[in-house]
């Protein structure tokens, strides 16, 4: 590995969380290593240990050095003949190696050949998944002129086919679809392909918003479901969710993600009279977003009233009103994949590797 594929996977302990969780998601194996200024490793920190510390502590402003796992795997350079075997014994991803000074001079990698628990995923097998598909997708036009949201190509592959794909590995094959516009399109579409789950459609009469169409379910449930929109990917661990959910014993969980956005000025803070105070260059803001993402407890349904254009957020409001728990749980920025917007379009395919 050379300096800057190194340069991937350290961090100084001062880094800030929402900086560490974009350079996860950048070497893309779910981990960093924290060394101080001589290059020696101090620690680890995966987005596990991320995601555990904001549901604590709600701080996305703190220093990794206050999250990281102190006693992190390592090997020193020439240890073991089969550093791999260790790596899959341990489940683990990445393996620093060391020298005698405890510097880092390389990094193991494994591969889907190397750790397979990723891709025997399941967990899922009895959960109902709803998948809101009524929508025009405005946004898109003149796109859903032509096609509904749902049937727009991420490369050659439908959005809400490769939705249902995702949950698909997780053994999920009951899949409900609220439908409208041009509702007959879809219907066709996944009548024609091969498939081995099932679809239950809730057809619309009318735009019921976000949470209204899912009052016309009739279908009663005696366990969580999950709920999503059908223009976004969400590119995490959907049986730690549920898991996180029932733990957590939410009546709703909305998977949140970390957005960064970076003021292009140099922000100006003032006391009275004018007078500045402080002047930060480019400051950055980090903060949590609403990926159209649920889990729901049954009972909830039922605070949904009838026949009403009712959003998922109206939804949320009137639960934390009826004294119902509702929680987050956090992804990353790269987790959350949405094509809502053309530029956003090009960034799935992007991060999804489709050419």
């Amino acid at each position: 590995m050379n300096r800057q594929q190194l340069g991937m996977f350290l961090a100084d302990e001062h880094l800030l969380l929402a900086e560490a969780m974009q350079k996860i998601d950048e070497n893309a194996k779910g981990i960093l290593f924290v060394t101080d200024e001589q290059g020696r490793l101090n620690g680890a920190v995966s987005d596990g240990d991320i995601r555990r510390w904001i549901l604590k502590t709600g701080m996305i402003t703190a220093e990794i050095r206050l999250l990281m796992n102190p006693h992190p795997r390592y090997i020193l350079r020439g240890e073991l003949s089969d550093p791999y075997g260790y790596m899959r014994k341990c489940q683990i991803h990445a393996l620093p190696i060391v020298d005698s000074c405890m510097r880092v001079r390389d990094i193991l990698l494994s591969d889907s050949e190397i750790i397979e628990s990723d891709a025997e995923k399941g967990g899922l097998e009895d959960v109902t998944v709803v998948i809101m598909a009524g929508g025009k997708g405005t946004r898109l036009y003149p796109y859903t002129k032509i096609l509904p949201k749902p049937l727009i190509p991420i490369g050659d592959v439908p959005i809400i086919e490769r939705i249902i794909n995702h949950f698909h590995e997780y053994n999920v094959t009951d899949f409900i679809m609220t439908v409208n516009y041009r509702k007959n399109m879809i219907k066709s579409y996944f009548s024609e392909i091969e498939k081995d789950y099932s679809i239950e459609y809730v057809e619309e009469e009318k735009p019921l918003g976000t949470a209204g169409s899912i009052k016309l379910i009739k279908r009663r449930f005696d366990k969580p479901v999950i709920v999503t929109n059908c223009d976004s990917l969400i590119r995490a661990d959907y049986a730690e969710l549920l898991r996180f959910h029932r733990e957590a014993g939410n009546a709703i969980t909305i998977v949140a993600a970390m957005k960064n956005d970076v003021i292009p000025y140099g922000v100006i803070y003032s006391k009275e009279n004018g007078e500045i105070e402080n002047i930060v260059e480019k400051p950055r803001r980090s903060y949590f977003v609403n990926t159209g993402m649920y889990v729901m407890n049954p009972e909830i349904i039922e605070l949904i009233p009838d026949d009403t254009f009712f959003h998922m957020t109206d939804l949320t409001e009137k639960a934390m009103d009826h004294d119902y728990r509702v929680g987050m749980y956090p992804i990353s920025e790269d987790s959350f994949l949405d094509m809502g917007e053309f530029e956003e379009m090009k960034r799935m395919e992007d991060k999804l590797n489709i050419r």
